[in-house]
């Protein structure tokens, strides 16, 4: 049976990206807590929340519980033997005098009762009762604040709903609500009672939180749909220490009567205000879902804490661990950052390639036959070898070949658009022994991998350039480049010896790295940006847009840095342009990391929107943007080929964003889509811009 998940409603989750991402994660109810929201708003939150999501909405009555009244300065700060006055009238409360809700509470307090104050926070004693007060002596002083939990050292009658709770489900029964929470249940009747207020067909979740509630809980688990244990009001009635036995038992009573049971108080509490939790607080859920619990409720943490789709990330990995573990001997994974409850999407082909080995003795691979390559084959073998072309484990043979530019799929039938090939020179193809392995080097003749297994195969230029890049024209920079091969081509397994040297490796991130990174940060939903230029107004515009569409949680921005064309920006300036961007907070700092991509340029147009997408699907992003003439050069490719070949190809697992040529409009000072009248706008030429800054002109 799945695990639920119910996450309670408040200031932090109140908006369109929180709603929306809970229900990704899989929230199973909506929690709206009626003892931190005024009456009169209730309807507007009702259907504020309807008009964004599906998932079912529980109103969580006050119940028999006393609380606080409000307080002037919001909290109060009380010493040892001072004496403090409670009275029905309304006040704002002081150090001096308060109320406690519900008002007519005072009228049940005796001389000698014991009054515990928000948890312990404070311990008093009535000494002395009057008609409409009694005057508290402090046993333990504290800080408490208004609305908080107040305790009674003896059972005390209540009605099981206040005035407010019966206002509040009719409210609820006008908007449809099936689903309502008992607080404080005592007995079985007061299930029977919220039932006689609610919607015909209403699920009650009666909610295990005072001793009178464990005394009757087989009468009240009869009745009840569901029980909920909160953990926080239980332990002010017994001792914290019997809290985990009271758990074990209260889970047990309910399977007896067939009745699902949820977990609720300090699950994540810590993420309240951190970003990660403790190792208590994983430990504490873990062992929660072993006892058996169906469902985890999340208060705080999603209500007014300042992570709440943090704390639903953590939820359901922990959720994933305990499913994936159940039954099963922990097995060490040694992989950087390896781990089997990731929200992140899967690798392409489902695994994340990883070709490394350390490298041979000398003498060792002196022995090794060679073979000098350029720059981009280097580039290749070290991206083949962290994962970010995966499935590939090595450079592609002709059925390869063949099958990805026919059907955009490997044979395998995985989908890829890109032919990933090692040209070898005419003088270099006799030499080679494919029976042995061979070395690869660069051009100072330092050893960077070897290809096992190899093979040697021919291949029809003319055909390679037209059907890999749509045209034969030499002005075409990858047909240029293909037309100056031999035509000999080398397939293989590679294992990567040793990385390309590279200047920029402090901003670069492999796959692993990438994930580990995202997983840190607590981010499931990941939006990539490809770019090989530095980033201008337009770029700006296409990435904050991008956001808001696709609710991502993080940003990566994934600039090449591998070998370019004559003309084209050099890595350290287009790093620079985002590191600039970011620490002047004109990208969103802490929702974007900058992690670059030692890779190169194909100019392949839709094949590469395709293949740029799968590569920061193995980075771990869920969303690629793909904007105007994506990996284009001239006008060999339009922006309807790109929207094209996603069409045809179907899923792939990352969902590419489509964006059209982005222009300014002066008249209205903003920056849209072309899509309005493009006679408006005023278009961002990149070839413009590099022309002026070659020729040391202002930029408009």
């Amino acid at each position: 049976m799945a695990k639920e998940i119910l996450c309670t409603l408040g200031p932090a989750s109140l908006n369109d990206r929180v709603i929306q991402r809970l229900e990704e994660l899989g929230a199973s109810l909506f929690r709206i807590n009626l003892s931190h929201i005024d009456l009169e708003k209730l309807s507007d939150i009702i259907s504020f929340v309807r008009d964004r999501t599906n998932v079912p909405i529980c109103l969580d009555t006050e119940g028999a519980q006393v609380r606080t009244g409000k307080l002037l300065s919001g909290s109060i700060q009380i010493n040892d033997n001072e004496y403090i006055r409670i009275v029905q009238n309304p006040v704002l409360g002081d150090d001096r005098t308060l109320n406690l809700y519900p008002n007519e509470i005072v009228e049940k307090l005796n001389i000698g009762d014991l009054v515990s104050i928000d948890f312990n926070a404070v311990l008093a004693q009535v000494v002395d009762v009057e008609l409409d007060n009694v005057l508290l002596r402090i046993l333990n002083g504290g800080t408490f604040g208004s609305n908080k939990a107040v305790t009674v050292d003896r059972p005390i009658e209540m009605p099981p709903l206040t005035k407010k709770d019966h206002a509040a489900l009719s409210i609820g029964v006008s908007h449809g609500i099936d689903r309502v929470a008992l607080s404080f249940a005592n007995r079985g009747s007061d299930v029977d009672f919220i039932r006689s207020l609610s919607s015909p067909n209403a699920q009650v979740i009666a909610k295990i939180e005072c001793q009178n509630g464990l005394i009757n809980l087989d009468a009240i688990a009869e009745k009840a749909d569901a029980l909920l244990i909160d953990r926080g009001d239980l332990s002010r009635e017994i001792p914290i220490e019997q809290i985990p036995s009271a758990q074990k038992m209260i889970m047990a009573r309910a399977r007896k009567h067939n009745r699902k049971v949820y977990v609720a108080t300090n699950l994540l509490e810590s993420m309240v205000t951190e970003p990660t939790p403790t190792r208590a607080e994983v430990n504490d859920v873990f062992n929660t879902l072993l006892d058996g619990a169906d469902g985890l409720v999340l208060a705080a943490e999603t209500a007014i804490g300042a992570h709440p789709i943090g704390c639903a990330n953590m939820i359901v990995k922990l959720v994933k661990e305990y499913e994936q573990r159940r039954g099963q001997r922990y097995q060490f994974d040694s992989a950087f950052g390896a781990t089997t409850s990731s929200l992140l999407i899967e690798p392409h082909g489902g695994k994340l390639i990883d070709c490394h080995q350390i490298s041979p003795e000398p003498q060792e691979l002196d022995r090794l036959q060679r073979l000098r390559v350029n720059e981009k084959t280097l580039v290749d073998c070290e991206q083949l070898a962290v994962g970010t072309y995966s499935p590939l484990q090595g450079f592609m043979d002709r059925e390869a070949i063949e099958s990805v530019l026919t059907h955009h799929r490997l044979p395998d039938n995985n989908i890829w658009t890109m032919p990933i090939l090692l040209p070898i020179k005419q003088d270099s193809v006799s030499l080679l022994n494919t029976t042995e392995p061979i070395l690869l080097t660069n051009d100072a003749d330092l050893p960077h991998a070897l290809v096992t297994k190899g093979s040697k195969y021919q291949l029809d230029l003319e055909d390679l350039a037209k059907r890999w890049f749509g045209t034969n024209s030499l002005n075409h920079p990858g047909v240029a480049e293909v037309m100056s091969y031999s035509g000999w081509f080398l397939a293989g397994p590679i294992v990567l010896l040793n990385r390309i040297r590279s200047p920029d490796r402090h901003c670069e991130l492999t796959p692993a790295q990438a994930r580990y990174v995202f997983t840190y940060k607590g981010w499931a939903k990941v939006l990539a940006f490809h770019t090989r230029n530095v980033i201008h107004r337009a770029h700006e515009h296409i990435i904050m847009s991008a956001l808001d569409t696709s609710l991502a949680d993080g940003l990566l921005l994934s600039p090449l840095t591998g070998p370019t064309k004559p003309g084209d920006f050099l890595p350290e300036p287009i790093i620079r342009s985002y590191r600039t961007m970011l620490e002047v907070n004109l990208l969103p700092s802490n929702q974007a990391i900058l992690g670059s991509l030692m890779t190169y340029p194909r100019y392949a147009g839709p094949r590469e929107a395709v293949f740029s997408a799968l590569c920061r699907k193995n980075m771990g992003c869920s969303h690629f943007i793909v904007g105007r003439d994506h990996s284009g050069v001239g006008n060999f490719y339009s922006n309807a080929m790109t929207r094209e070949i996603f069409d045809e190809i179907g899923e792939i697992g990352i969902q590419p964003l489509f964006f059209d040529e982005v222009g300014y409009n002066k008249r209205k000072d903003i920056y849209e889509s072309t899509t309005a009248t493009r006679s408006r706008l005023q278009m961002i030429s990149g070839s413009e811009a590099r022309k002026a800054i070659r020729e040391n002109r202002t930029l408009p």
